[in-house]
């Protein structure tokens, strides 16, 4: 399925001629038809004589509905520019093919219209005008085409020129990722909420779970139709009507992109290559206000001139785009930008979520343009520097590339140790570049380390005190340890965590301190006292390294009587299958505050379990 686009000066027969080759009038709403005038998008659909079908979008001429014809022109295979004989080039013409430059638009005719009017001298000044005004666009050396949709002459050459050029589009890529940018809303008696727009980048079904974007609101396809027959599934470089379960078109706006849940972020911050029009009348300056245009969506925003102070005519440049409301795009989307006084300038997204730069930096420019024309490799590492740390489903989103394409780039990439991934394969998989890993592991290696010099007596740090301190990809703390654990930079001991190189040394007054607190333990193991506790850090140590074990908030155990009394009560349960506190009491000749710490303890450490006033094994 392809997509061809009306484009041209209002009044020069955009309309009538569709409706000539069709049998359709695209001219839907009553005002149009009362003014004679196309104000908003219109949908026809064409048989070509090579057997293949055409979705045609005919859009407004008059420089008031330039917006409406931004929506309509953004999706299309083949541009229709349509030039009047009795009239010629005129402004209009001039800003819709800047319109169509700036969106890359290759493949496109050239038709002059109502060529009944003139005579065939002033015919070919018309069509040496029409070839004057091309040139150097990327319609430069487009077939031209004299019609008339009064007489029918032209029509049959114009159809044969529309199939000829369809041979060297190519179909439009289904990487699994669906989208569809809305131009049209309505409700159908009977069905309910409708939407139309053009499919692009995968395919859409019946009863498929779909979201609104920038709205976020899930629902599922009802039904689907193209050129009004009703269809289980459309391929992406479709035009079709999607019927939408449970939602009222006071949800939906023109330019809500519909697409798969999952994979798709709205944002407010892009980077994009911003080119000037050629006959622009005032520079581009730096933080000037504009409203975006992108699929079918309009949006206030700022630009933000990365490379230079202004953009003049023809000019092109690095630019970042603040938009005043969320939009759902992705990299490699073409925009317009405009101002009340025209059209300024377009382009293409290279990074749809991007982080806000300082300007005039190289390194900012140089991720930039390596993503013009990169490989795959190339663009997955300069959207990872660009916005690490970043899942690889995100990447896949930014970069326009298959998950094939972006898995091989990226097994390369790891492979060659430019990237690093955390946690397991697939979609979740965190992806940082080498620098920024390096970043990581300095930062942790700095934070342990200082944790080792504020507590020189602790075996290592607690993991959560990590999390909490490592700002960066603390949500992934897991992943991050594993890899710094892989690589030697960190040693795990349990719960806790510590440098390869850290050892514990006591001074001279703690090892006599350690020294004391455990021979008062000793003395009387089963029932021990002691004068003071130690310091907190070194009964921690004493606690960490289990030479000595702490049962309750008041009772402590050497480790060797601990290991003892555990041992003795457990072949008493198993000879005997019961216990009781006092029996506990008896077996070590201790007091009842020992034995029922004790007994609680190994309770807690499911060793045994309370039934009644009795123990048992668990």
């Amino acid at each position: 399925m392809y997509i061809l686009g009306t484009a041209g000066h209002v009044d020069h027969g955009k309309s009538a001629l569709v409706r000539a080759l069709t049998g359709i009038d695209p001219d839907r709403l009553t005002e149009e038809k009362e003014r004679g005038m196309t104000i908003d998008l219109g949908f026809a659909w064409l048989g070509l004589p090579s057997g293949r079908e055409v979705s045609i979008v005919d859009v407004p001429g008059h420089e008031r509905f330039i917006k409406n014809m931004l929506a309509g022109v953004g999706g299309i295979d083949l541009a229709m520019l349509v030039i009047a004989a009795d009239e010629g080039v005129m402004p209009q013409t001039r800003e819709h093919l800047a319109i169509l430059d700036l969106l890359n638009v290759r493949k496109g005719i050239i038709v002059i219209t109502k060529k009944d009017l003139i005579d065939a001298e002033l015919l070919e000044l018309v069509s040496m005008d029409a070839e004057d005004v091309i040139c150097g666009t990327t319609l430069d050396g487009a077939p031209l085409v004299s019609t008339s949709a009064m007489t029918g002459e032209g029509l049959p050459d114009l159809l044969a020129a529309i199939d000829t050029l369809l041979d060297s589009v190519r179909p439009r890529r289904d990487i699994g990722r669906p989208r569809l940018s809305i131009d049209r809303v309505f409700t159908m008696r009977g069905f309910g909420t409708v939407v139309t727009g053009t499919l692009n980048n995968g395919t859409l079904s019946v009863g498929q779970e779909i979201v609104l974007l920038p709205s976020g609101q899930r629902t599922h396809i009802r039904g689907l139709q193209t050129h009004k027959r009703k269809v289980d599934s459309v391929p992406p470089g479709s035009r079709v009507a999607v019927n939408l379960s449970g939602i009222s078109t006071e949800d939906i706006q023109r330019g809500y992109v519909l697409t798969k849940p999952g994979w798709l972020t709205p944002t407010r911050f892009v980077d994009v290559r911003l080119r000037a029009i050629s006959d622009l009348p005032q520079a581009i300056s730096h933080n000037k206000s504009i409203t975006f245009h992108t699929g079918a969506s309009e949006v206030m925003g700022k630009v933000r001139l990365l490379d230079r102070e202004t953009l003049n005519s023809g000019e092109s440049g690095w630019a970042q785009i603040l938009l005043a409301q969320h939009v759902a795009v992705a990299r490699g989307d073409p925009f317009i930008v405009r101002s009340p006084q025209g059209t300024l300038g377009g382009g293409t997204i290279f990074d749809a979520h991007a982080k806000r730069h300082r300007r005039f930096q190289p390194g900012v420019i140089a991720s930039l343009e390596a993503r013009v024309n990169g490989s795959p490799k190339d663009i997955l590492l300069a959207i990872v520097e660009a916005n690490e740390p970043i899942e690889f489903e995100a990447v896949v989103a930014q970069s326009s590339l298959s998950h094939d394409e972006a898995s091989i780039a990226l097994k390369t990439l790891a492979a060659e140790k430019q990237v690093v991934t955390l946690g397991s394969e697939g979609a979740r998989t965190i992806l940082l570049s080498a620098s920024g890993w390096n970043h990581l592991e300095e930062e942790s290696r700095r934070i342990i380390n200082s944790y080792h010099a504020q507590f020189p007596l602790r075996l290592g740090m607690p993991k959560e005190e990590l999390r909490s301190r490592l700002k960066i990809l603390s949500q992934h703390l897991t992943s991050v340890l594993q890899q710094l654990i892989g690589t030697g930079t960190v040693v795990e001991e349990g719960a806790l965590i510590r440098l390869p190189t850290h050892a514990i040394t006591p001074s001279a007054d703690q090892q006599a301190e350690i020294q004391g607190f455990l021979h008062s333990l000793t003395a009387n193991p089963f029932s021990p006292s002691w004068e003071s506790l130690p310091s907190p850090d070194v009964l921690n140590l004493l606690i960490d390294q289990r030479r000595v074990v702490k049962v309750s908030e008041n009772v402590l155990f050497d480790a060797s009587a601990y290991d003892e009394m555990v041992k003795r009560i457990i072949e008493h349960l198993k000879a005997q299958g019961k216990i009781t506190v006092a029996e506990v009491r008896d077996m070590f000749q201790t007091s009842r505050k020992y034995a029922l710490a004790l007994m609680e303890h190994l309770d807690e450490q499911k060793t045994t379990k309370r039934i009644g006033d009795e123990r048992v094994l668990r």
